[in-house]
């Protein structure tokens, strides 16, 4: 049986449409376009059913041969959502009040689509978390009320059936998957104390002790919390407002890792600088994340927080894995120039490497081959249209908007998991009339005074990493011991500096010529000296670090911390930063003496 065709939904000023794709985009005939403005669009979780509202009543539609479901006179509706298994259509529109009706209406009404009626109509002041997270079977669902966290079971939305009180609890995130249910949730810090993420398996609420996991950080105004596919762990990206030490605009961020087990962990990133986007892979076991100052980096993690891939460095804010999880694309939009790296996950191998300038929105087709970039409303409102890709470079269909119009969201048509089998991962792009955009190496801009002479690394901006597997036994070596790592550094700082100053002599030549005009300085300047002094602060700061995880261990039983082991905890990130960098010194050491030497 052949696979289905997915559909693109297209909003604008010029109004709604369903498009067959891809790779071409044709107009369905089961489904006219709607000329009006829409407000929002959304498809159902499976696909089946596609709702929009257009200023005069919300319309919910088959996807298959576009027949109407249901029409709702509900002319101020901003937002929709079905439920997993389309059983109620979640509306809501913006909360208001009158001199008349000072209370208000309630703004957020849960439909029967079955038989057109509401369900239940609820206050949400706030368009942030307005929805009900249900869970995949829908028998739990979940909304934050005033500092609680109300469940409603079986869509009975009358009767609370639990609740999970956390002072100032501001956000939370239903597991997907199966049961039983969990639910990560997130208490900001106030008055000295941390905030803190703890994971529950419903309807287990009683106390600390109960919650699975529980995460505690200093420096968070803020989280987003994300849910591998299996429910089995939690990402939480903290943020703050403000870089108090002034070395970023966009605040300072920090990763941390939670897993329904107990086991959680502080991602330790390979650069500074804010971290733009993280992403779970659709196997569960790897996590991408691309962070750093420009040029940014991009690693995959494993379970275990350790690095397994290293893409190197490159103009980049976004990544995105295919529905299959067989290919990766690492992009730069936004204020970037929109270059996008294409990658086999199975090989570590580069696909390709297309640009798509100006774009704004990017998305996988489920069917894992295609892809959509769109230039839409308001974050540009000049040169608006979309764009369907292969995923080897090439551009399939193009769609510019006419003149005085404006393109405001492209949406791809979701499938369950399987109904696209994972295909084979192609290198030769596959052929179209509108070609690849390929991007060409560019000559990076070099002031006149350097121009016409030969490149030297002082003349570069910055430095360019390559990628690296960073996965033990990829190379057929085995692993190493952390006393013969540190010796294998020595060894390799020792021949690059000889290879570097191949007529220099030995070490101890250069020790005995010197020291008797400066016994000193050319004792304290020797490399080995270097980095002795480098093992010994290192040493200590290892101790430190681990009377730190002791605390945090404490912590995470609640047991009630002293405000001098609070601090402590919040140095773990200085000290692990000062380790990094006496590591590095250890290894750049012998070079650098040598280069002094000859000079």
């Amino acid at each position: 049986m052949a696979p289905p065709i997915p559909h693109l939904a297209v909003r604008g000023s010029d109004g709604t449409v369903l498009l067959r794709g891809p790779p071409n985009c044709e107009d369905n005939a089961d489904f006219p376009r709607d000329p009006r403005q829409s407000r929002f669009a959304v498809f159902s979780k499976d696909g089946t059913l596609f709702a929009w509202c257009n200023g005069e009543k919300v319309t919910i539609v088959k996807v298959a041969d576009g027949s109407q479901v249901r029409s709702i006179d509900l002319p101020k509706t901003a937002m929709l959502d079905f439920s997993p298994l389309n059983t109620v259509l979640a509306t809501w529109q913006v909360y208001s009040k009158t001199q008349d009706n000072p209370q208000g209406d309630a703004n957020l009404q849960l439909w029967d689509l079955k038989t057109g009626s509401c369900i239940k109509a609820l206050y949400q002041k706030k368009l942030q978390g307005w929805c009900p997270n249900w869970s995949d079977d829908e028998k739990i669902a979940v909304r934050s009320v005033n500092n609680e966290l109300h469940f409603f079971e079986n869509n009975d939305f009358n009767t609370i059936a639990n609740k999970l009180h956390l002072q100032k609890v501001s956000e939370f995130v239903l597991s997907p998957g199966s049961q039983p249910s969990k639910v990560a949730v997130y208490v900001p810090g106030s008055k000295g104390a941390p905030s803190f993420v703890r994971l529950y398996q419903y309807p287990n609420f009683g106390g600390p002790t109960s919650a699975l996991a529980n995460k505690s950080f200093f420096k968070a105004d803020r989280v987003n919390m994300l849910w591998n596919k299996k429910a089995t762990a939690v990402l939480v990206t903290a943020s703050t407002e403000v870089d108090k030490t002034g070395a970023s605009y966009y605040g300072e961020q920090t990763l941390h890792y939670l897993s329904i087990n107990g086991e959680t962990a502080f991602v330790q990133l390979q650069k500074n600088g804010p971290i733009y986007d993280v992403a779970w892979s659709p196997s569960s076991v790897e996590f991408c994340v691309v962070y750093g100052f420009m040029p940014a980096k991009a690693t995959v993690y494993n379970l275990k927080c350790d690095p397994v891939f290293d893409f190197g460095t490159g103009p980049r804010n976004a990544v995105y894995y295919s529905p299959q999880g067989h290919i990766l694309v690492l992009a730069g939009f936004g204020n970037l120039r929109g270059q996008m790296e294409v990658w086999d996950v199975k090989k570590w191998k580069q696909v390709s490497k297309p640009q798509a300038p100006d774009s704004t929105h990017f998305c996988w087709c489920p069917d894992g081959e295609h892809i959509v970039t769109s230039t839409c409303a308001p974050r540009l409102r000049v040169s608006n249209g979309y764009k369907i890709w292969h995923y080897t470079g090439t551009v399939l269909y193009k769609q510019e908007m006419v003149a005085g119009s404006e393109l405001w969201e492209t949406v791809w048509q979701p499938f369950p998991d399987g109904t696209f089998p994972e295909r084979p991962v192609k290198y030769q792009a596959t052929p179209s009339e509108l070609g690849s955009t390929e991007v060409k190496p560019a000559q990076a801009y070099r002031p006149p005074a350097l121009r016409n002479k030969p490149d030297t690394v002082s003349s570069k901006l910055h430095e360019e990493e390559p990628p690296q597997n960073m996965r033990f036994g990829a190379t057929g070596d085995k692993p190493l011991s952390k006393t013969a790592l540190k010796n294998q550094r020595k060894r390799e700082a020792r021949k690059a500096a000889q290879q570097a100053i191949p007529d220099a002599p030995e070490p101890q030549s250069i020790l005995s010529q010197d020291s008797s005009a400066h016994p000193e300085s050319s004792i304290s300047a020797h490399p080995e000296s270097s980095i002795s002094d480098n093992d010994k602060k290192i040493k200590n700061i290892r101790k430190k670090l681990k009377a730190i995880n002791e605390l945090k261990g404490m912590q995470a039983t609640g047991k009630p911390m002293q405000k001098d082991q609070l601090v402590k905890i919040e140095k773990e990130a200085q000290l692990l930063k000062e380790l990094e960098d006496l590591q590095l010194d250890i290894t750049k050491g012998f070079g650098v003496h040598r280069e002094e030497r000859t000079a």
